[in-house]
Order: C-alpha cells, then sequence, then structure tokens
C-alpha cells in the first residue's frame, strides 16, 4: 500500500485533470455556459476543474443553496473530539476569487431539460450547455417506523454534516455513566459505508475517555454484515471491551419502530432505550434528480461508467453519492474521482481538449480509537456494464501500532489533501 500525503493526494487525484491542450473555444460573451448544482465533494471539484483547466474557456456557475459547507468525512473525528467543527468546514470564497467560478447561493427546484435551464425555486432559469448534478442523498424519513424530520431533532441522524452534527456531539457529551447510546444502522446503499462503525468507535472513545465505562452502545443493524467488520469489532475488543454491542438482523429479528419522545427503539427480540439514539434511516439520491427524470426504480441515477454522463440525457452528468455507480462506495473520495472524468469529458466536449480515458481511485480510512487507523480501497475501471473494481487493498487484523498509526496520519494528510482540491483552499 502506498503511503499517501497531502502532496502526493494532489499529484495523484491531479493527474487526470492537468491541462492538455489549450482550448480552442475563443473567450468571449458565448463562452460555452457549464452550470453544477451542489457544492459537496463531487460538484465543486467538477467546477473547480472545468474552471481550472479551460482556463476561462468556460463559463463555470455553481449553484449551492449554503453558503459554506461542513464535510460529512472527518464528522466522526469531531465527535470524537480529535478535530473542531471549523476544521471541517470550508466556504466556496477561493472558487469564486481564484477559479472565476460564479457561485450562486440558492436553491434548484428541477430542471427543464428540454430548455437546458435550471428552475430556481424562486422561479428564476439559469440555461447551461452542460449540466452537472451532484446533490448527494436525500434521508427516506419512513424507513424506520416511527422516524420523522421532526424526531430527527431528537433522535439526530447527522448523516448531513452541520447543525445536525453539532446535535448529536452535544448529546453525546451529556451522557452520564451508565445510561446507553443506541443506533439504527441504514440498510444498504448508503453515504460512507464503515461511516456508522466508526462513528460508533468515537463514542465509545469519548466514553472511555470520561471514565463512563458502565455506559455502552448498541448498534442495531438491518444488514447482516458491514464494511470492514473483523477490523471494527477486533478494535472494539481491544480498546472498550464489552462497551460495544452489535446486533444484526438474525439477533433482532427487524426494526418495527422508534419513539422519540421514550427514547426507545423497538425489535423484534426487545425494546431498547437509550440517553442518546442516532438513527440513520435509509437513503437515496437527492430529491432534484428525480424531479429531473433521471433515477430509476433504485432512487439513484444510471450513469455511463465511461464519463458520468446520464443513460438518460447526453447533456447531463451526475457525479457522488446519487448515482450507481457499479463498485464504487458512496465516498467522498468516490465523487471526488467521479467530478474529474465529468469535468474532464465536459471541458473535451466544449473546448475540443484531449480526453483520456476515464480511471477512477477510491480509499476509506477510519479511526477507531488514538493513532488506531484502519483503510479500505480499491482502483477502478469502466465496463460497458459498470465501473468495476480492478485492484483493491484492506488493512488486516492484527497490524502492529505503528502501522495502525501511520494510517491514520496518512488519513490526516488525504483530508488536507482532497479539501484543497476540492474548494481551491
Amino acid at each position: 500500500m502506498t503511503k499517501l500525503t497531502r502532496r502526493s493526494f494532489g499529484i495523484f487525484t491531479g493527474a487526470l485533470g492537468v491541462t492538455l491542450a489549450l482550448p480552442t473555444y475563443l473567450r468571449a460573451q458565448d463562452r460555452p455556459k457549464v452550470v453544477v448544482i451542489g457544492g459537496g465533494a463531487g460538484g465543486a471539484t467538477t467546477a473547480r476543474y472545468i474552471a481550472k483547466d479551460s482556463e476561462g474557456a468556460v463559463d463555470v456557475t455553481l449553484i449551492e443553496a449554503n453558503p459554506q459547507y461542513t464535510t460529512c468525512f472527518f464528522s466522526n473525528l469531531y465527535l470524537g473530539g480529535f478535530r473542531d467543527f471549523d476544521s471541517i468546514t470550508h466556504t466556496y470564497d477561493k472558487l469564486a476569487s481564484n477559479y472565476g467560478i460564479s457561485v450562486v447561493n440558492g436553491m434548484a427546484d428541477t430542471v427543464d431539460r428540454e430548455a437546458k435551464e435550471v428552475v430556481m425555486a424562486d422561479g428564476s432559469r439559469v440555461p447551461y450547455d452542460r449540466l452537472v448534478i451532484a446533490p448527494g442523498i436525500d434521508l427516506i424519513w419512513d424507513s424506520v417506523p416511527g422516524y420523522s424530520e421532526e424526531a430527527a431533532e431528537i433522535m439526530p441522524h447527522s448523516w448531513k454534516a452541520g447543525p445536525q452534527t453539532q446535535l448529536l456531539k452535544s448529546k453525546l457529551d451529556a451522557i452520564e455513566n451508565g445510561q446507553q447510546i443506541i443506533m439504527v444502522a441504514p440498510p444498504n446503499p448508503y453515504r460512507c459505508p464503515p461511516g456508522p462503525y466508526e462513528r460508533a468507535s468515537m463514542f465509545a472513545h469519548v466514553l472511555k475517555s470520561k471514565g463512563l465505562t458502565d455506559s455502552k452502545i448498541i448498534i442495531i443493524d438491518p444488514k447482516p454484515k458491514f464494511s470492514k467488520q473483523g477490523l471494527f469489532q477486533e478494535g472494539w475488543e481491544k480498546h472498550y471491551p464489552g462497551m460495544v454491542e452489535w446486533y444484526g438482523p438474525d439477533v433482532h429479528g427487524g426494526i418495527t419502530g422508534v419513539d422519540p419522545a421514550a427514547g426507545t427503539v423497538t425489535t423484534d427480540l426487545d425494546t431498547f432505550k437509550g440517553a442518546l439514539v442516532n438513527v440513520i434511516p435509509a437513503q437515496r439520491a437527492g430529491a432534484i434528480v428525480a424531479k429531473a427524470g433521471l433515477t430509476d426504480d433504485s432512487g439513484f441515477v444510471p450513469i455511463d461508467p465511461y464519463s458520468m454522463r446520464s443513460k438518460a440525457d447526453e447533456n447531463i452528468f451526475v457525479v457522488g453519492d446519487a448515482t450507481i455507480a457499479g463498485d464504487m462506495p458512496k465516498s467522498a473520495f468516490s465523487a471526488n474521482s467521479q467530478a474529474k472524468v465529468a469535468a474532464m469529458t465536459i471541458r473535451g466536449e466544449l473546448t475540443d481538449s484531449k480526453v483520456f480515458p476515464a480511471k477512477y481511485a477510491n480509499t476509506c480510512w477510519s479511526l477507531i480509537e488514538t493513532d488506531d487507523g484502519v483503510k479500505v480501497g480499491a482502483q477502478y475501471a469502466p465496463t460497458d456494464e459498470k465501473i468495476a473494481s480492478t485492484t483493491s487493498f484492506i488493512s488486516q487484523t492484527g497490524e502492529d501500532g505503528a502501522l495502525r498509526k501511520a494510517t491514520y496520519e496518512e488519513s490526516i494528510g488525504w483530508y488536507a489533501g482532497i479539501t484543497n482540491d476540492i474548494f481551491g483552499d
């Protein structure tokens, strides 16, 4: 496995986006227009790479509802006290000042595909020649009976980073010795497959650090297995013996409902009561791609594996968590990688610059305890059927402490590198 640093990440991830030919499109008022909806890892990366590599030949507009972006990735480290909130929050200022991207803070409501215009919530319209949509995920509130958007203020999901993350942190910090934390994990597919289990590790780290060793974390999971399961369970036994319990469906028999007022989760096996209940419901693509007619029955968007172009509209590209991306997991690294393929394809179509064959990559790091990090990742290539894994790697159980510390430090370098790659920080 190659050690990844901030510098090497930038070199690696930038390989697809280097300027390969001067744009031939004249810089004039009729520059081709690219509109990007969504300012997360997929959308902001696409906008930045098109603007940067086209050197002003393409007019790029980024539409994002919020003036700043808090990363869901590394939000677990904020919960565990390893990061402060400001360090995972980023603005779009440098995308505007350094790359000439027009940043519109507003809500995109739908897409008029025939007119090639984005329809904003206020009724205004933004025309495009190519549209990129990176809406992330929406939560399916009723996938857990009794749960709702209102209930999330009592039982936070915190699967979209921001105020929900701060709410979960405040509830975690209020736990007293002997009280329980209950987590309802999501079914597949969902954003960040190892994320719930890293979060459970960070819960345990906080409880252990405060001496609350009589408290427990109970994970009620609708899945029979989960990402990095052996690594997490080994780490829980090593660092937090008896504190983390995981119940798969063969044990709990099914989740029948939650009661926010009572703080309970009921299953066929038993009713579990927690001072903190973290419910992560099922997920689907952000609503705008369904309104635009781009999703299939799965609730996600079929894409061309060679370009990230929507299979429903040749002028629209979709990147990130909203897509059906074959073997790639829904992660920030994946979204960033997919964004570069989309950006290169769009720039090639609009400026006649060279387009190289698509390549994709992903790595997901997880922190279990101080200086004990693990990872899983792969390289991918497009086929006619899907984005397929070509090589993969995963940390091994029983690794020594020096390697685990190096893996954690690698993740810190990656975070600095990828946020610079996304936001131009």
